[in-house]
């Protein structure tokens, strides 16, 4: 290969920015250049994909920048400083900053200090005031820590990982500043790396002259500086080999790259691959060993969390198609883990827990959290995992974890000492790298006891308060949290009471909105049905027709996102019908030999944040009564699975048991008449389907103890 002729290749950068075109033929980069004069952005992205679509430039330039990234960032620099238009609008002087700038270019124009001195010429990027990032190209697919070798160093390479440390951002010096005591000079020492050795005798021509050795005092106000922050990536668990442990990259961010991740972020970095030799007594421990890092170019975050999410345009008429759809709650519930089959309930609470309720604070500073928390408890093999998991990929911010292998400080916060600063800092845990998004906790009953009692505090109060090692504060853990449980005895034991079976103090279980009771009973035709299912997806690798097709994890991110920017509110009318209900359940509770919950206030604030989330889903402004009926059918059917059995044992058949439940229904409102539709929300919270309620209907008609309106089939009673 030749050598680069690194002025040619600045003429064709010139070129490149000057005449490449965007979509609507406007120039692209002169824009950009222009934002830039007027001081409205900092950071100017030269993308490859734009290089390789620009006529002029050939493969081998293409080449040539991803193989020597750094040094053509350089000539890309040099060539902006010469295209820079002058700025069009006013703006807001950065007042130090352009004093010292002027008094610098008067100074040169006079000619006060040596020309032919290269440390008192002013380098070039004390002046700039953009910084210059190389992207790589958008389709080529990013590299495993694993796979970026020795061959790649100095070249551009793209990787994904998962972000599990960042540090502060610090002040990173870039260019330093001198001035000299004997002859006042100001000298310039660009800095390139992580150290820099200090001048101290100045090196100008007058002080050699004057065979006088100057003192150089380091002026910092003078001096330019980059915001600097440094991440360490992790590999993706599924991108690691069996058998081995995830590998970590250290990532240096500067100026306009800093800020934008957190832990826990999943994403996608492009950057410089660079070694780096250890420094002082490091690298008396360390010998000859250098280490690496990446000098990110461009950060691409893989889920963009909810208020995030920008739609775009297929995304938001696809939105307003669904939202237009009637049946759009159990499609979009049905579009959950679409391979697994049944539980179409809990795939509704579970769609819920996705949209949420928005949080409220009060005038006076309390809070009221918007989060829903669900735990699944059932038998053996009724797919909670695959659930957990499932929710997991479609949340944009999740972790899952197990109970066995967390402890109390691995979900809250640990104090551990940082290794660049030797202070001690706090990485948080699981439920803070999940805050506003989804915590996954599975096999949650064999957790310890007292690691169960750190999520007290993230359910209510949603915080994690610390005070360790003299560290004293609260961490955000705004995060909804989704467990899944066996019963006490692995498997529910009908001969024992459900606060037995399910074994989890009361102060836990208040704290979870729904409770889902999920029992594997021998049903001839639900195991047909299901083992038929089961062995198409084996075949198959997908589900059966479900009569639509499911909706991909992206769409239905994109329809959550569009649904969380609703904030519904409870109309005064539903306020009375709400207080109702509710106190029914608490009575209902009250005449129980054996209760199957406990209810408390907390269960009432529960079912106005199911019925805000219902709301959310249709995008409407306020809850209606259909809303809270469904919210108070989900909870009367997350524990069906107990309620067909007592039934069984009181020995009412299901024809007997819906006219004592509509004959009941009549005399609470005093009225002769029960609506259709109110009759079958009423029966279908017990369990009951819609055959059965018609057949009660008709057979009851035909004993004249009521009349069906021939249309509506509304409900009459004949007054005996």
């Amino acid at each position: 290969m030749k050598n680069p002729d690194f002025a040619a290749d600045k003429a064709l950068a010139k070129d490149f920015l000057s005449n490449f075109a965007g979509p609507h033929g406007e120039p692209k980069y002169l824009n950009i250049l222009q934002d830039v004069a007027n001081r409205k952005i900092r950071a100017v992205q030269i993308e490859l994909d734009d290089m390789f679509h620009y006529k002029d430039i050939d493969e081998e330039f293409l080449q040539r920048v991803t193989e020597n990234t750094r040094r053509y960032i350089g000539v890309f620099a040099e060539a902006m400083d010469e295209i820079m238009p002058e700025p069009t609008e006013a703006y807001t002087v950065d007042e130090d900053r352009d004093i010292l700038m002027t008094q610098r270019v008067d100074e040169g124009a006079d000619g006060g200090a040596d020309g032919t001195d290269p440390l008192q010429r002013m380098p070039p990027e004390i002046k700039r005031f953009f910084e210059v990032y190389i992207k790589t190209f958008s389709k080529a697919t990013p590299l495993t820590i694993r796979q970026v070798k020795a061959s790649n160093i100095g070249q551009l390479v793209k990787i994904s990982g998962i972000v599990t440390r960042c540090s502060d951002v610090k002040p990173l010096m870039q260019v330093a500043v001198y001035t000299c005591e004997e002859c006042g000079f100001e000298i310039y020492q660009e800095v390139t790396a992580r150290v820099f050795m200090p001048l101290i005798e100045c090196p100008s021509q007058r002080c050699k002259l004057n065979k006088a050795k100057g003192n150089l005092i380091l002026q910092l106000r003078a001096s330019k500086f980059l915001k600097f922050q440094e991440v360490k990536l992790q590999e993706l668990a599924e991108h690691v080999p069996k058998g081995h442990i995830p590998r970590s990259l250290t990532v240096h961010l500067r100026g306009e790259l800093t800020r934008k991740v957190a832990p826990g972020d999943v994403v996608e970095m492009s950057g410089i691959f660079l070694p780096m030799p250890y420094y002082g007594f490091r690298a008396m421990r360390a010998g000859l060993v250098a280490d690496t890092y990446l000098e990110a170019m461009s950060v691409t975050h893989f889920k963009k969390k909810y208020e995030e999410y920008e739609l775009k345009g297929d995304e938001q008429e696809q939105i307003d198609r669904l939202a237009e759809d009637g049946d759009i709650y159990s499609k979009l519930a049905r579009s959950l883990a679409p391979e697994i089959f049944g539980h179409e309930d809990v795939k509704k609470a579970l769609l819920l827990l996705l949209v949420g309720a928005p949080h409220r604070k009060l005038a006076d500073g309390m809070k009221i959290r918007g989060d829903l928390h669900i735990c699944m408890m059932g038998d053996p093999g009724v797919a909670k995992s695959q659930l957990l998991k499932h929710i997991i990929n479609v949340a944009p911010r999740g972790v899952y974890t197990t109970g066995r292998g967390s402890s109390g400080v691995g979900l809250t916060a640990a104090v551990q000492k940082d290794p660049v600063t030797n202070e001690f800092v706090l990485e948080g845990g699981a439920l803070v790298l999940a805050d506003m998004g989804i915590c996954a906790i599975d096999e949650f009953d064999k957790m310890e006891e007292s690691d169960r009692t750190a999520i007290h505090e993230v359910m209510e109060q949603q915080t994690v308060s610390i005070a360790k090692a003299g560290i004293t504060t609260s961490l955000n853990a705004r995060t909804a949290i989704l467990a899944a449980a066996n019963p006490a005895w692995g498997r529910y034991d009908m001969r024992r009471t459900p606060a037995e079976n399910i074994n989890l103090p009361p102060a836990l279980l208040s704290r979870f909105d729904l409770l889902w009771l999920i029992l594997d009973r021998a049903d001839m035709e639900t195991d047909l049905e299901m083992a038929r299912h089961v062995v198409h997806v084996h075949q198959n690798l997908e589900s059966p027709a479900l009569g639509f097709t499911p909706l991909e994890p992206s769409v239905l991110r994109a329809y959550i996102s569009a649904a969380r920017r609703v904030i519904p509110s409870v109309p005064r009318e539903l306020e009375e019908y709400i207080a109702t209900a509710y106190s029914s359940i608490r009575q209902e509770e009250a005449k129980s030999n054996a209760p199957t919950s406990y209810t408390t206030i907390r269960t009432l604030l529960s079912i106005l944040r199911i019925s805000i989330a219902l709301a959310r889903l249709r995008f409407s402004e306020t809850v209606a009564q259909s809303d809270v009926d469904e919210a108070l059918r989900l909870m009367q059917m997350s524990k069906y699975s107990l309620y067909s059995d007592d039934r069984q044992r009181s020995g009412l058949d299901a024809i007997s048991d819906i006219y004592s439940i509509l004959r009941d229904e009549a005399a609470r409102t005093s009225s002769m008449d029960v609506r259709y539709a109110h009759a079958l929300n009423l029966i279908s919270r017990k369990g009951y389907s819609e055959a059965q309620l018609k057949e009660c209907l008709e057979e009851y008609a035909s004993l004249n103890v009521w009349q069906i309106h021939p249309s509506t089939f509304d409900i009459h009673f004949i007054d005996a």
